[in-house]
């Protein structure tokens, strides 16, 4: 059973790694056979539409993994709004290295960007409630770090980055478990045996269930899935700020402030990170 942890950076390098394998294979032959390889060159990272730019510090770190060489002139940094014709940054060094490293590097700051870019629209659409958006595990396998990194530039939360660093009894958990009760008491035996600290949220599907949990206790936050907005402002009102809320499941951009509204402390959104459009931008040679 796969059980080892690596943290993000390991992942990141691993995910470049393998990026480049399986892109580049045996050699970029196109390349390799009408440029030199001690040719020059710079190229320019331009962008062609509005958005909020993400991936700048992720750039730099695949062309410094591919060649240390490879100088980058940063002129607009993560996080910041852009618009068509922005020239982000330039890189320069072999030109060789520069035409191998152009797709990977726009695959993942078209993608991170666009993330950002929608992100940055959910939290604005939230400004003057207390309520925070945030991701989900809903993420392109193998590009999880990067894609909830964008989340952050754009100005969200990151709910949890994996199944590791927090407890999230879903409805499946408490069905097999047996119950809410028997889900929420064999979590802390776990955790006690474990000798581990983490947050426990469960999920409730109506006010039933939610009542129960708030006879049971022993959490940190209450997940209010595929609540309607009446039953959400009712769920607050009970749970009256004895735990952190989090709203979740069938939200969409046009009801989020509504939900918001009912005073409920998140509102996680699969959709900032699984049905993204990229933003669009280009490397372009500055000869």
């Amino acid at each position: 059973m796969l059980n080892r942890y690596k943290d993000p950076d390991e992942l990141t390098g691993e995910l470049i790694a393998l990026a480049f394998t399986e892109d580049i294979g045996d050699g970029d032959h196109t390349t390799l056979c009408c440029i030199p390889p001690d040719k020059t060159g710079k190229s320019r990272l331009i962008i062609k539409e509005n958005g909020v730019l993400a991936g700048v510090e992720a750039a730099k770190r695949i062309f410094n993994f591919f060649d240390p060489a490879l100088h980058m002139e940063i002129y607009i940094h993560d996080g910041a709004e852009v618009k068509a014709d922005d020239v982000a940054f330039t890189v320069t060094g072999h030109i060789q290295s520069i035409l191998q490293t152009e797709r990977l590097v726009l695959n993942v700051m078209q993608r991170m960007s666009g993330i950002a870019t929608v992100t940055h629209r959910y939290v604005k659409e939230l400004e003057g409630t207390k309520t925070r958006v945030l991701d989900t595990r809903k993420t392109t396998p193998g590009m999880r770090i990067l894609e909830k990194d964008a989340v952050r530039i754009g100005g969200g939360m990151n709910h949890r980055t994996g199944l590791y660093d927090m407890i999230l009894l879903k409805d499946n958990h408490i069905d097999f478990a047996g119950g809410i009760e028997h889900a929420i008491t064999k979590t802390h035996h776990y955790l006690k045996e474990k000798g581990k600290n983490l947050k426990i949220e469960i999920e409730v599907r109506n006010l039933n269930e939610l009542d129960e949990v708030l006879r049971m206790g022993g959490v940190d936050r209450i997940m209010l899935d595929n609540f309607n907005i009446d039953d959400t402002r009712e769920a607050v009102q009970r749970i009256a700020g004895r735990y952190e809320t989090e709203s979740s499941g069938g939200i969409t951009f046009n009801t989020l402030r509504s939900y918001a509204a009912c005073g409920v402390d998140f509102i996680s959104v699969g959709a900032l990170t699984h049905s993204i459009k990229s933003l669009d931008m280009s490397l372009k040679a500055n000869i």
